[in-house]
C-alpha cells in the first residue's frame, strides 16, 4: 500500500514540477507589453522601473541590449523580459557559433531563473534598412543563437525573434494587397522558414503615426487614433477596418499567407504615438498621445483578434515607458513616453506615477522580492497539503 502511496506522490510532484516549469516559460501574459529604451540621462533607475512596472501590472518588457544593471534589477520580480542582440553584434554572432554561444551564457543563462529572461530579439529593423551586409548575416545570427539556447536545454524557455519595421512590404493598401518587397523576399522566406520551425512569431513595428504624418492628406486621423470613423474596406476579402493598427496587422498576415507562412502568428513589437514634435510633425500633440494609447490600451484588454484573423488576439509592446533625451532624429523620436524623466505620467491613460507606484508595493514587497507569483504561491500550497495528507496514509 505504501508502494502504491509512494508512486501516486511521485507523479503528483512531476505533475507540479511540470505546472511550474510552464509558469516559468510564458512569453507574452495577456495582451500588452512595453518597451524599455534607455538612450537618456536622466530617467530612473532600473529597479525602480521594475516597481513601476509592476505597479502598472505591466508584465511584458523588451530591452534592446542585454544590459546587466537591469536584468539583475528585474530578478525576482517576475516581469517577463525580451533582450535584445544589438544590430551591431549580429555580425559577429552570425560568423562564429562560439560567440554566440558565449552571449548566451553571458547575458541569459546566467540570470535564469530568477530573473524571467523569456526572449532573444536578434537585431532590430534589418531587413528593409540600409546595411545589406546585416541582411545576410541576419539568419546565420539568428541560428547560432538558438542552436546556442537549445544545447543550454532553454529553447522551451527563451523564444528567439526578430522585429521588422514596414519597410519590408510592398503594397499594403488594402490590407490583402500586401506582400515583401522582391529585395527583402529572398531574405525573408529563409527567415520565416526557420521562424517556422522553431515556433518563433513574425515580429511587426508598427506605426499609425508615421503612416497617417507620411499622408495626412489623405488618412483621417481618426482612424488612427482608434475613434470614430467610416474606416476603410477591403474589396478583395469583404472586411471592414475601422482601426489603422488592425488594418497593418492583417497586411502582415497577408505577406505571411502570399509567402506561405499562412498560420504564423503576428506579435506588434512596437508601437506608440509621440506627444511633442517638430513644426512639420503637427500630429505630435499631448492630446493625440493620450488618445492613441488610452484606447489601444481599451483594444488590447478586449483580447481579441484582427478581421482577417478573429481568433490570433492582438498583443502589442508599447513604445515606450519612457522619453529618451538623447535620442537623435526629429523631436518626436525623444517624444514617445508614457512616462517622464522623474517617472511621473506624461498624461493619463490609466496609470500611475512612481511615487504612488512605490508606495503601493510596500505591502507586497516581502512575496514579490521572492519572485512568488500568486501562481506559484497556489500551487506550492495545494503541493504542501497534498503531502502532508500522504505522509498520514
Amino acid at each position: 500500500m505504501k508502494s502504491h502511496h509512494h508512486q501516486l506522490l511521485f507523479m503528483f510532484l512531476v505533475f507540479f514540477a511540470q505546472k511550474i516549469e510552464l509558469l516559468t516559460a510564458e512569453t507574452f501574459t495577456g495582451t500588452y507589453g512595453i518597451n524599455y529604451g534607455r538612450i537618456a540621462d536622466n530617467i530612473p533607475s532600473p529597479e525602480e522601473v521594475a516597481t513601476l512596472l509592476r505597479a502598472a501590472k505591466i508584465k511584458n518588457v523588451r530591452i534592446y541590449d542585454a544590459d546587466h544593471s537591469v536584468l539583475e534589477a528585474f530578478s525576482g520580480t517576475g516581469l517577463q523580459l525580451v533582450v535584445g542582440l544589438p544590430n551591431g553584434l549580429v555580425k559577429e554572432m552570425s560568423a562564429n557559433a562560439s560567440h554566440a554561444m558565449t552571449w548566451v551564457k553571458e547575458n541569459v543563462q546566467a540570470f535564469l531563473p530568477k530573473t524571467s529572461v523569456c526572449g532573444i530579439a536578434v537585431g532590430n529593423e534589418i531587413l528593409g534598412g540600409g546595411d545589406y551586409e546585416l541582411w545576410e548575416a541576419l539568419l546565420g545570427a539568428v541560428k547560432n543563437i538558438y542552436n546556442a539556447v537549445d544545447k543550454l536545454g532553454l529553447a522551451d524557455v527563451v523564444q528567439i525573434t526578430t522585429s521588422h519595421s514596414q519597410a519590408v512590404f510592398d503594397n499594403s493598401y488594402p490590407p490583402s494587397s500586401c506582400i515583401f518587397e522582391e529585395n527583402v523576399a529572398q531574405y525573408m522566406k529563409p527567415l520565416l522558414e526557420f521562424f517556422s520551425q522553431i515556433g518563433s512569431p513574425f515580429c511587426l513595428n508598427a506605426y499609425p503615426f508615421l503612416a497617417y504624418m507620411s499622408d495626412p492628406e489623405n488618412i483621417d486621423i481618426n482612424y488612427a487614433l482608434f475613434q470614430k470613423t467610416k474606416g476603410i474596406y477591403d474589396t478583395k476579402t469583404d472586411l471592414h477596418y475601422d482601426n489603422m493598427l488592425d488594418a497593418q496587422i492583417d497586411a502582415t498576415y497577408a505577406a505571411l499567407e502570399d509567402a506561405g507562412f499562412k498560420k504564423m502568428e503576428v506579435i506588434v513589437t512596437e508601437t506608440g504615438w509621440a506627444s511633442l514634435g517638430d513644426a512639420n510633425e503637427a500630429a505630435a500633440t499631448v492630446n493625440n498621445a493620450r488618445t492613441f494609447n488610452y484606447n489601444l490600451r481599451k483594444r488590447l484588454a478586449k483580447k481579441k483578434g484582427t478581421p482577417l484573423r478573429p481568433r490570433m488576439v492582438v498583443k502589442a509592446y508599447i513604445f515606450a515607458i519612457f522619453n529618451e533625451n538623447l535620442k537623435s532624429g526629429p523631436t518626436s523620436e525623444r517624444n514617445f513616453g508614457l512616462f517622464k524623466p522623474d517617472g511621473s505620467i506624461s498624461y493619463d491613460i490609466g496609470f500611475h506615477g512612481l511615487s504612488s507606484a512605490e508606495s503601493s508595493l510596500l505591502s507586497l514587497k516581502a512575496v514579490q522580492s521572492q519572485g512568488l507569483t500568486k501562481s506559484y504561491i497556489l500551487i506550492l500550497t495545494i503541493s504542501a497539503a497534498t503531502l502532508i495528507l500522504f505522509l498520514k496514509q
